[in-house]
């Protein structure tokens, strides 16, 4: 499942768990599958915690290349950025037009026309906003007893998905703001 010569820290976490579950006596079987079902919560959550560093340090970063205001920064640092990152995205619809459209009308129209011609940024959104879903629900209607249905290799194979619009996003702003 986990290509050991790309392992990040999500990927890494993965790993860690196949390595436990081969440490498990074959006949625990209940125990086995105990420790999948938390571990499955785990890594979503891992994945969604993850996402959400990485987006509000791009939007840090890029908003510091464009000026060199400390306090303008830090505005926007504390401001829009800290503690705000689930406003950004309307998970339930499971789509990023509101996160775009926070940087106006015309950046939202310019990644409409990016989304448009790339079937992979497509696709690695409709990951990206997934998890984000699934990690609302799972917070919010008691993580113990949430029935998460997605089987360890699907909450990565999403997450490694998802990834292509976490690591585009920056270079996608940049490219808006140059233009």
């Amino acid at each position: 499942m986990v290509n050991p010569n790309s392992i990040d820290i999500v990927g890494q976490l993965v790993a860690e768990h196949q390595a436990l579950i081969e440490l498990l006596p074959p006949d625990e079987i209940s125990l086995r599958i105990s420790a999948d079902a938390i571990f499955r919560k785990t890594l979503l959550l891992s994945a969604a915690s993850y996402f959400e560093v990485r987006l509000t340090e791009a939007v840090t970063t890029v908003f510091l290349e464009v000026t060199d205001s400390d306090a303008l920064v830090e505005f926007v640092r504390t401001k829009a950025v800290a503690r705000r990152y689930h406003d950004w995205f309307d998970w339930d619809r499971r789509n990023a037009n509101k996160f775009f459209g926070a940087f106006g009308s015309n950046f939202r129209s310019f990644m409409d026309e990016r989304i448009q011609a790339s079937d992979q940024l497509r696709e690695s959104i409709r990951a990206f906003m997934e998890i984000g879903s699934i990690r609302n629900q799972l917070v919010h209607r008691d993580f113990a007893s949430f029935p998460l249905e997605k089987t360890v290799s699907e909450i990565f194979e999403l997450y490694q998905t998802a990834l292509g619009f976490v690591d585009a996003f920056p270079d996608r702003l940049r490219e808006y703001l140059n233009s």
